[in-house]
Order: C-alpha cells, then structure tokens, then sequence
C-alpha cells in the first residue's frame, strides 16, 4: 500500500515538474534509473536509460536553461516548451505510476498531460507575463533559475521520498500565497494612504 501510495505521489509531483521544465525530471528519472534502484522503468520507458536519451536530455536541458533566462527570448520557448511539457508530463506519469497496476497505461499518461499542461498553463501565460511586466524583463532569468532549482529537487524527491515532496510543495504553496498576500496588503495600504493622505 505505501508503494502504491509513493507511486501516486511521485508520479503526480514528476509530471507537475515537467510542467515547468520537461528536460529536467526526465533527466533526473533516466539517470536515478540508470545508476540506482530507486525507480524501475518497465518496457517502453527503459528507453530513458539510454546512454544516448540522456545525451539528448542533457543538450536539450542546456539550451531550455538557457533559453528560459533570456526575457522575449523565453516567451518563444514558452510557446515551443508548451507542447512539450504536457507530453514530459504524460511520460513521466507513466513512468512513475509502475506501481498501480488498477491504472490503464492510458489513463496514466492522460493524468500527466493534464497535470504538466495545467502547470505550464499557470507558468506560461500566467506567472511569467507577470514577472516580465512587473521588473521589465529582469526578474526572468531569476525566476527561472529558482524553477529549474525547484524542479531538481521534487524531481528527486518524488522518486527518493515522495511524500516528503508533498510535503515540500503544500510549503512552497504556502509560502508563495503568504508572500502574495503580503504584497497585496501592502500595496492595499500604500493605496490607502495616498487617498487619505495617512
């Protein structure tokens, strides 16, 4: 039951990655197969295992990570990444979910698509054309860089310690609205006091 119950989570927090990186949590799942046994992938997925799929993951991860901090450059990849990513996703599910054997291979990789596609949606035409209208196009490439951090370690920890993932992202979810809702107040009250002049 707690396999089946990991299998879940770590499938669910593969896919959400993938949402905002694709090349990542593929890279991170190919090389934890590869070089341990914490994740194995059955016919067809051991094709991650590959020595030349994860050549091509790692060249494809460098040019995304690249691309992703230039600002106008990354919309461009946004648009190109968002038919990738739903599919990550939908590979990564799959992957994951070896576990649930109730599960049709089918219905796994539709739950991944539409995980992967929701979060990429958000960071897509969402997130980011906030960031880049709010700081002119600066706060890309930092944003950026702390997606592809946070992609790195649930990825890791979805296959190492899945609900310890969970865990993590119900607190970065946390943390992200708290900060939101702090700035909104504060702009509330510098609106306030340049109304009443307080």
């Amino acid at each position: 039951m707690t396999e089946i119950v990991g299998g879940v989570l770590g499938a669910f927090g593969l896919s959400a990655s993938a949402g905002l990186n694709a090349y990542i949590p593929l890279l991170v799942v190919s090389l934890l197969a590869r070089f341990t046994n914490l994740i194995e992938l059955a016919e067809p997925w051991s094709a991650l295992e590959n020595w030349w799929v994860i050549g091509l993951l790692a060249v494809l991860g460098v040019v995304e990570f690249v691309a992703d901090k230039v600002p106008a450059v990354d919309q461009v990849n946004d648009v190109i990444q968002s038919l990738i990513r739903p599919v990550a996703g939908a590979i990564l599910f799959a992957t994951s979910a070896r576990t649930i054997t109730e599960i049709h291979p089918v219905l796994s990789m539709i739950c991944g698509l539409l995980v992967a596609g929701s979060v990429n949606a958000v960071k897509s035409f969402v997130a980011r054309p906030v960031v880049e209208a709010t700081t002119a196009g600066a706060g890309v490439p930092v944003v950026s860089t702390l997606e592809d951090v946070v992609v790195t370690i649930v990825s890791v920890l979805s296959v190492a310690l899945p609900i310890l993932m969970v865990i993590l992202v119900f607190l970065l979810i946390w943390g992200v609205s708290w900060f939101i809702k702090q700035r909104r107040d504060a702009r509330r009250q510098a609106v306030t006091n340049d109304i009443y002049g307080g």
